[in-house]
């Protein structure tokens, strides 16, 4: 499994490693006994008991029997799967392509009842036309992505917008004004995604943001995320997709949400900005 710096990641694999080592202890077995009985070097036994080292799910099955703990096996491989899924590398979330990537968040949007996204490079998906969509997905497509279904994600990823007009959701989205000026597309994509960031502002229930270009700011631009309700954050890295449930690391987020948030603008004087970025394309 990939290492990730989360203590999100960190901490979920340290419940795991716990929970196998009161399996040996409970079997009356040492370090040296369980990889003896795995036919493992007894270094592989301390990585794993330590969160170290990942277990594969056939470790886990091996650890299980040794100990006599077969009935554990199931839940533990479970866990495991679930530590997996908290960071995940871009090729192997992408790996059939980018549709099933964009269609497998829906169900947590559709889950979420307040929704907040701050972005320092791209206008946040939500917020997308289809042009500017694919302009985004074409340039992963090339970039990472063996499979061409651009076309299909970017229907996948216009039909998760139906979130912002279904029930009852709150949205705050926080943009840099650089990507009010960042473009991957031709200048009349990105005159019609500005003119469509008027018409999504105006809803009762989103709030748009605009983090002005300025010196001496309070809060710097960090890397871009996603805050469902209070209990998971999702950051998008340069190699992967991260999860974050741990409690104190959403309240950090969420913090930092409320810093920029403090430093944007918002009604006449954002859409001033989007004018003013509107009127730079000729």
């Amino acid at each position: 499994m990939p290492v990730s710096g989360s203590s999100s990641v960190q901490a979920a694999r340290q419940v795991l490693a716990d929970r196998l080592r009161e399996i040996c202890k409970d079997a009356g077995l040492d370090g040296k006994d369980l990889a003896a009985a795995c036919g493992w070097h007894p270094s592989k036994v301390s990585r794993i008991s330590t969160a170290k080292t990942a277990p594969s799910a056939d470790d886990i099955r091996a650890w299980c029997s040794a100990c006599g703990a077969e009935n554990e096996t199931e839940d533990l491989i479970a866990s495991l799967r679930a530590v997996e899924g908290m960071w995940v590398e871009w090729r192997r979330m992408e790996r059939a392509g980018l549709r099933k990537a964009q269609e497998a968040r829906l169900p947590l949007y559709e889950r979420t009842r307040w929704f907040r996204a701050y972005s320092p490079g791209l206008v946040p998906g939500l917020l997308q036309t289809y042009g500017y969509t694919e302009d985004v997905l074409r340039a992963v497509q090339r970039r990472r992505v063996e499979i061409d279904d651009v076309a299909d994600a970017v229907a996948a990823r216009m039909e998760r917008q139906r979130v912002l007009y279904e029930g009852h959701r709150r949205f705050a989205f926080l943009i840099e004004e650089s990507v009010l000026r960042n473009a991957l597309g031709e200048p009349e994509t990105q005159q019609e995604q500005l003119e469509h960031l008027f018409t999504v502002g105006s809803l009762p229930n989103v709030s748009l943001g605009v983090v002005p270009t300025r010196l001496s700011r309070s809060r710097m631009p960090v890397e871009g995320f996603w805050i469902y309700d209070t209990t998971q954050v999702n950051v998008e890295l340069v190699s992967g997709y991260l999860t974050i449930t741990q409690p104190r690391e959403v309240a950090a987020y969420a913090d930092t949400f409320a810093m920029l948030a403090d430093v944007a603008v918002y009604g006449p004087k954002a859409r001033a900005l989007i004018t003013r970025a509107l009127e730079s394309l000729g």
